[in-house]
């Protein structure tokens, strides 16, 4: 039950991610930039802070070894101010179909290094789910491709690239506390430092954006509250919670779902039209995250220890 409680988690987590890559691109557009990268992840660390402290409030209070608060605090670094500033500068250089297409490697990026750092072993079967889930989001992506590129696609993709290698790594060395600690426990300290080492660098910028500097727009304000509300609230507490039932490689599989479900909102606005190759690619995405998950007979179930 453990398991399929993970899997729905993260699945969920990916939904609204995939949507939210659309939205943040409409924010950082550079032909309409409501909002900077930095005041972007400002907005977003400091909503989460005040959402994630006051449910905590409501919740019995539970203690954290400085250790475990050390290792949550160093993955909030990671994992949101590194990973997710990285994110909104790929957007702002590149488009959301080049970012989707490098998102498709994740999981081969965390099923090498959890071989490597932590001693997950890759098994014949488990490379043939991660094949089939790359398989069926990049063929959604490649046959989508539309050949329009962002301003400067080379430095956008390399951006796209290290934010994903610093979101694995924080997979990996939060794997282990997020099995001792609630989601909101962790993510109220996640998201504290995180405010504290973005606004020194936002600060000066929130007069200068059209969002917070004069130009209100009820449709820009409502995408950012998205961002804050669900692709980052929601979608972050879904994943130590996915984290304390699935291993790390399991989890990240999951990111092949986000650029399905930014071409299906595409094709409820009339923006694509439905082709063979998006329901596909959800079935080979699906099909290859339970494959990652079947554990051979004579070995024990690691997924919960």
């Amino acid at each position: 039950m453990g398991k399929i409680k993970g899997h729905i988690a993260i699945l969920v987590a990916n939904i609204i991610f995939g949507l939210g890559v659309p939205v943040s691109k409409f924010l950082l557009d550079e032909n309409n930039l409501w909002v900077t990268p930095m005041t972007y992840m400002a907005s977003r660390c400091l909503g989460a802070t005040l959402i994630f402290w006051v449910v905590s409030f409501f919740l019995p209070k539970e203690h954290v070894a400085w250790k475990d608060l050390l290792v949550i605090m160093v993955g909030g670094l990671i994992g949101v101010v590194v990973s997710q500033t990285l994110t909104a500068w790929a957007l702002v250089y590149t488009t959301p179909v080049y970012y989707s297409l490098i998102a498709t490697l994740t999981p081969v990026a965390t099923m090498l290094m959890a071989a490597m750092f932590i001693g997950e072993k890759i098994t014949n079967l488990k490379s043939l789910g991660v094949i089939l889930a790359i398989l069926g989001a990049a063929l959604m992506v490649i046959v989508n491709w539309k050949n329009e590129g962002g301003s400067n696609d080379l430095l956008g993709i390399a951006l796209a690239i290290l934010s994903l290698l610093t979101w694995v790594i924080y997979l990996l060395i939060t794997r282990k506390v997020s099995q001792k600690y609630t989601a909101v426990t962790q993510m109220k300290w996640v998201f504290l430092i995180s405010s504290i080492a973005v606004m020194p660098f936002a600060w000066s910028e929130f007069p200068q954006t059209k969002l917070y500097g004069g130009q209100f727009a009820w449709d820009a304000a409502l995408a950012m509250a998205f961002i804050v509300v669900f692709a980052t609230v929601m979608g972050y507490f879904m994943i130590p919670y996915a984290l304390k039932f699935l291993k790390a490689t399991t989890v990240s599989i999951y990111t092949n779902i986000q650029p399905i479900v930014a071409s299906f909102v595409a094709i409820i606005y009339g923006m694509e039209a439905l082709t063979w190759d998006k329901p596909l690619a959800a079935i080979l995405v699906l099909v290859g995250a339970y494959i990652v998950t079947i554990e051979p007979k004579k070995e024990v179930d690691k997924e919960t220890s």
